[in-house]
């Protein structure tokens, strides 16, 4: 008997709602799928419409909401939540979520994926739970917003509306005496949160804690505030060290991504001409996405998989991390490749162009993020560059230039390699590039750079 509902909160997931509805309807289990829409300004609930699901406009933004509505509109004995963002789940995501359930052993499921856990869960959620609820330093990844539950115990739940909702609503079950599993659902690639968002993240999980804390009379003791203030010190290492970005093409790669996917799919000679015909950037790169349409998900993947990495970037994000550093991509590629190599390697953040999708495939088109065009704290005069990136970058960290280190190849890059504080020629494909670096490497190794790191 069919008796799961699928519940979706979503604010402007176009891009990616409609697989994740097409995964949540592959269970003989579903029931429903009610997408909560989070007042989305772009076409979710058309495409989540389209794709079958039932959509419900949210009385107020925010997740921990649209989470509390979907458990009040849910018909089914069970709820299995998904997050929107994420279009590769394993197929039958439900079945995983909530064959636990079903089978009466247990009454709420916390998912884990086959990815490190991050910054605030280890230096903050996992120091705090050891503190306060020992009992749930079991679960690997305590802040996963993938989840299932019996009705019968979230319709007795109020869920916090910020970054706080995964980590209470799992104390809260506990406190509920409600049995709970951790179901590991493999490998999955979702959204990057905002670098900027991380001091906020830090002091909406720990005031979720905190809270739940007082209300336990079982609780001991309570760790000085000094020791809460440099758990949430430690997720922020960019306001203490440096901030390091990479370029991608023939950078982290061996080779550029969109030349390799021509070869690939049988479009070099439609690229080489829109090269050739295209000198502004941001026409060239809305052509250049025409040439992707109608690929799907793992066929971009499967091409960037293709490509070799520079032989010692692991090792050198693992040295990098060791000396607090905060790292991330900048590339005018896609972010889809991106933030792949980011969960691959356990980068902090990227920012690419994003493809556009339609029911798993390109549609051709390419959103470019405003970071790259120029704003007022731009000290390039491109109107669209690689520099006005990381000058966002540095502004919404409260950083100076100074702060951040760069490392690139080709001539896309000189702007920002100069505008850094300290900017590296990387293997340059555009003999220009070592005049305005501060340190050329003809080699392909990035150990040297690491000589530069305080």
């Amino acid at each position: 008997m069919k008796n799961v509902s699928v519940v979706i909160p979503a604010w402007n997931e176009e891009a990616t709602i409609s697989e994740v509805i097409r995964k949540a309807f592959n269970s003989r289990l579903t029931k429903e799928v009610l997408v909560i829409d989070d007042n989305s300004t772009d076409n979710t609930v058309s495409v989540a419409l389209l794709s079958g699901a039932c959509v419900i406009g949210s009385t107020e933004q925010g997740k921990g909401i649209s989470m509390q509505e979907g458990v009040k509109f849910a018909t089914g004995d069970y709820l299995v939540f998904l997050d929107a963002d994420i279009p590769t789940y394993p197929e039958y995501i439900v079945d995983l979520m909530a064959n636990p359930l079903i089978e009466g052993n247990v009454d709420f499921v916390k998912s884990c994926f086959d990815r490190q856990a991050g910054r605030v869960t280890e230096l903050l959620a996992k120091p705090l739970l050891d503190i306060y609820f020992p009992e749930l330093n079991q679960f690997s990844q305590p802040l996963s917003g993938i989840v299932s539950g019996k009705r019968s115990f979230l319709e007795n739940i109020v869920f916090e509306n910020d970054y706080g909702v995964d980590i209470g609503l799992l104390i809260d079950m506990y406190h509920a005496s409600a049995r709970i599993a951790e179901v590991n659902i493999g490998y999955v690639e979702n959204k990057m949160k905002p670098l900027q968002s991380l001091g906020n993240m830090a002091k909406e999980v720990t005031r979720a804690i905190m809270n739940r804390a007082e209300a336990d009379m079982t609780y001991h003791s309570v760790p000085h505030q000094s020791v809460i203030s440099g758990l949430r010190a430690e997720l922020n290492p960019a306001l203490k060290h440096k901030v390091v970005v990479f370029d991608m093409d023939r950078t982290i790669l061996s080779d550029s991504f969109i030349q390799t996917a021509a070869r690939h799919f049988g479009f070099e000679k439609a690229l080489r001409k829109i090269a050739l015909e295209y000198v502004n950037p941001v026409i060239r790169t809305k052509e250049i996405a025409k040439l992707m349409k109608g690929h799907t998900i793992a066929e971009i993947i499967e091409v960037l998989d293709m490509i070799p990495i520079t032989p010692d970037f692991e090792q050198t994000i693992q040295a990098l991390k060791q000396k607090g550093c905060v790292i991330g991509i900048v590339s005018d590629s896609y972010s889809l490749v991106t933030n792949h190599l980011m969960h691959r390697f356990q980068l902090d953040f990227t920012m690419a162009n994003d493809l556009e999708f339609w029911r798993g495939n390109t549609t051709g088109e390419v959103k470019i993020p405003s970071a790259f065009f120029r704003h007022h704290e731009a000290k390039c005069k491109h109107d669209y560059c690689k520099s006005h990136v990381i000058t966002h970058i540095s502004a919404a960290l409260g950083l100076t230039l100074d702060d951040i280190m760069v490392i690139g190849d080709g001539e896309n890059d000189m702007c920002m390699v100069q505008k850094a504080g300290l900017g590296f020629s990387f293997c340059a494909s555009h003999p220009a590039l070592e005049l305005v670096a501060d340190v050329v490497l003809r080699e392909r190794s990035f150990e040297p750079m690491l000589a530069y790191v305080e």
